[in-house]
């Protein structure tokens, strides 16, 4: 199995090509039709130097879009803006934390949308987490320091190429 670094396009793309390999998802999703964005904050001992918000969008269970955004994409074209420190989305997507009891507990913080709606969507949060988790999946902090640092190379270039 490939190592996938966690907020990378590598990964992102992995993440859709997975989840469209994976039917059963889309099924499981089939009542979703909401546009997710997360900001995950800057951590400099992690190599994200500033914030940056990836996101995901489904229509009736089928993923449409997933990749990164600018902020203001994110307001503008996203239902949810979420955002927490990386560590935090660690734990979600390593299934050591629930996004409902995190976000009602204010480890999450909703940035942009309504808390009803989210409250509303929270009952597929696992699944989402289990789509986007079909991988191994490395995190900075599971890094060496010289890996961090390539790392954060490739992430400030991606990011320059992007404009996110």
């Amino acid at each position: 199995m490939s190592l996938f670094r966690y907020c990378t396009p590598e990964w992102l793309e992995e993440c859709a090509r997975s989840y469209r390999g994976a039917p059963e998802f889309e099924e499981k999703l089939r009542k979703v039709s909401w546009k997710f964005c997360f900001r995950v904050q800057a951590e400099q001992s992690w190599g994200i130097d500033r914030d940056i918000i990836f996101g995901a969008f489904f229509d009736a269970g089928k993923l449409t879009r997933i990749g990164f955004f600018s902020e203001e994409e994110a307001l503008r074209e996203g239902d949810f803006l979420l955002s927490a420190p990386p560590q935090e989305w660690k734990r979600i997507l390593k299934k050591q934390a629930k996004f409902t009891a995190d976000f009602m507990s204010g480890k999450i913080k909703l940035v942009h949308g309504d808390v009803k709606k989210v409250v509303m969507v929270a009952p597929y949060a696992n699944t989402i987490v289990d789509s986007i988790t079909t991988m191994k999946l490395q995190f900075p902090d599971e890094m060496a320091p010289e890996e961090v640092e390539a790392y954060r190379g490739h992430m400030n270039t991606f990011r320059a190429e992007l404009g996110v």
